[in-house]
């Protein structure tokens, strides 16, 4: 008897698209080169689409509360603050970042903090015996008997698991080494992150329990599987910085119940995270003094004003065409700066080499740093210092005009709290200050103004 073909099937690792065969383009969100072939999904029995767990039935939504649900304070603030106040019940979070960065240490920082407010908690790891994560515990400190450590794989024997321990926050690290037994592909494939993420989404809302799930990322940057991933859950946090450097910023990128803006700073030690409080004095500790090239902004990250350094570096080329870089925010908007400076002031560079970076491994692409840039440009190019003491905002358009921006006081007094003296910003920002201010306001409305400064 001949041995029965298995069927494949392609599958779009941006949209989770489905196609019998390859294609070079998506037809789902018109990408390129994003099909990926798997064996097709076989499942055992028939296909369990929804879990009948809870009856639910259509309900007239004016008799839905629209009040709040009590969150979970974890007890670590810029965490509380990137998921909108706290960790919402039953819900399903996902946490992206570079192998290394520390998404494992910050959960199990998450796991002591409500297991010290006497809560049941389950980290459930897939990479990592039982001892391993014993290990990393005693590094961040003393913990109680309410969390529970299981190394399993397995999502049905995990679901019993979480049903018999009934926990109030589960870890699922990661998702790509999850597996179900009804899909037939292998680990980490499309199917199987999928239909994992989708059953682990069931747990979580028939349960009335938060489910924290690890994603690996590319090297893109974005969590490694289909995109459709980001669709299901209900927040998406990534973990960024650069793992050789002490700090961590942890960005909201989705939240359901809060701010896709906000933003939380941590310092990697010994012992763990460590929150950092004050951002704005961290980044701009061990700045150079007399420095050209140099320039200090005020950029909004959510509703926090962050104060940092720009710099520049601007020399003549040695080949035929100059080098660009930039490093910490945008490299095209670096390029058109330098476009307005060579045509609307005169300043001719078109023949530097043009270096721009942004200190600390922060990336702002807030057009309010605009402006911070091309000061920073013109003080390397002359040669000219710029004041330690001034901090500078303002977007800049094509045609050289320097243009208004958000949270004028918020900036100003956070640049106040750090003792800067002078501050560069919009002309047209002057109806939006309270009048209360103690610190020097220079406005300008070009580049031309502001270059009279320096």
């Amino acid at each position: 008897m001949p041995k029965a073909k298995s069927t494949t099937v392609f599958f779009c690792n941006s949209c989770g698209y489905e196609s019998s065969k390859w294609m070079g383009q998506c037809p789902g969100c018109k990408e390129w080169n994003t099909f990926v072939e798997e064996p097709a999904v076989k499942t055992k029995g028939s296909v369990k689409t929804v879990r009948r767990d809870v009856l639910h039935t259509p309900e007239k939504i004016t008799n839905v509360s629209s009040e709040n649900e009590e969150r979970i304070k974890t007890g670590i603030e810029e965490l509380d603050r990137v998921l909108g106040g706290g960790i919402v019940p039953g819900s399903l979070v996902l946490v992206g970042g570079d192998p290394g960065i520390g998404k494992s240490t910050l959960l199990l920082q998450v796991c002591k903090a409500i297991s010290d407010k006497d809560m049941d908690v389950l980290y459930v790891s897939g990479e990592e015996s039982v001892r391993q994560i014993k290990m990393r515990a005693d590094r961040i400190g003393k913990f109680n008997d309410k969390l529970s450590v299981y190394a399993e794989t397995n999502l049905a024997d995990i679901e019993s698991t979480i049903k018999q321990y009934n926990p109030k926050v589960v870890i699922i690290d990661s998702i790509q080494t999850m597996y179900s037994e009804e899909v037939s592909s292998a680990p980490g494939s499309v199917s199987q992150v999928r239909e994992t993420t989708n059953l682990l989404l069931q747990i979580a809302k028939g349960l009335n329990i938060t489910i924290f799930i690890v994603g690996h990322v590319t090297k893109e940057g974005t969590v490694a599987g289909p995109r459709v991933l980001e669709h299901m859950v209900d927040t998406v946090l990534y973990f960024e910085g650069d793992r050789f450097a002490s700090y961590r910023i942890l960005r909201g990128v989705k939240n359901r119940f809060g701010s896709t803006n906000e933003i939380g700073v941590f310092e990697m030690i010994s012992s763990g995270l460590k929150e950092v409080k004050n951002p704005s004095e961290y980044m701009l500790s061990g700045r150079p003094e007399n420095a050209k090239g140099s320039v200090t902004v005020c950029a909004i990250e959510g509703t926090r004003p962050i104060l940092i350094e720009v710099q520049a570096l601007v020399c003549q080329t040695n080949f035929g065409i100059p080098r660009r870089q930039a490093t910490g925010t945008d490299y095209n908007r670096v390029n058109l700066l330098m476009a307005v400076l060579e045509k609307r002031v005169g300043l001719h560079i078109s023949d530097c080499d043009a270096y721009v970076n942004v200190a600390g491994g922060m990336k702002l692409t807030e057009p309010a740093i605009d402006l911070g840039i091309v000061l920073a440009i013109v003080s390397s190019f002359k040669n000219v210092e710029i004041s330690p003491d001034t901090v500078v905002f303002g977007e800049v358009g094509l045609s050289g005009e320097v243009r208004n921006v958000s949270a004028i006081d918020q900036r100003i007094s956070e640049a106040e709290k750090l003792g800067f003296k002078k501050c560069i910003l919009p002309k047209s920002a002057k109806e939006q200050l309270s009048g209360n201010c103690k610190i020097e306001l220079n406005m300008v409305s070009s580049v031309e103004e502001a270059l009279k400064y320096i």
